[in-house]
């Protein structure tokens, strides 16, 4: 197991498909890391060297927003919608659908299960 940005990461998948584990970061972000690191996107994770699995870390920290950082900028946004009051704001205080789905059948079990914002 590698351990990167707070996840742990399987040394048997593929990087590109380990990588993607990592909040933040999806597959297409993944691929641009196999290239920089000079690898194929289909070579194990547990086949890096020491120095491979460093440097790995070491791009994802220094050119990615991951993790908790990512997690933050969301909830500031959403925030920013509750605190001017938008309809946007309004539909995630009242954990109903935010972008024009219809809440008469899908959105009831979400209604049910879903945490809403409190102010």
């Amino acid at each position: 197991m590698v351990y990167i940005q707070n996840t742990h990461l399987n040394d048997k998948k593929q990087i590109y498909q380990a990588c993607a584990q990592i909040y933040g970061l999806g597959h297409h972000h993944c691929l641009q890391i196999c290239d920089v690191l000079g690898v194929s996107p289909e070579t194990r994770l547990g086949m890096l060297s020491t120095g491979q699995h460093t440097l790995l870390a070491q791009i994802i920290t220094q050119n990615y927003d991951t993790g908790s950082d990512v997690r933050r900028f969301t909830r500031q946004n959403i925030q920013r919608l509750v605190n001017i009051h938008s309809y946007r704001g309004y539909r995630h205080i009242q954990g109903l659908p935010v972008r024009g789905q219809r809440s008469h059948g899908n959105a009831r079990t979400v209604r049910k299960l879903k945490n809403v914002i409190k102010i």
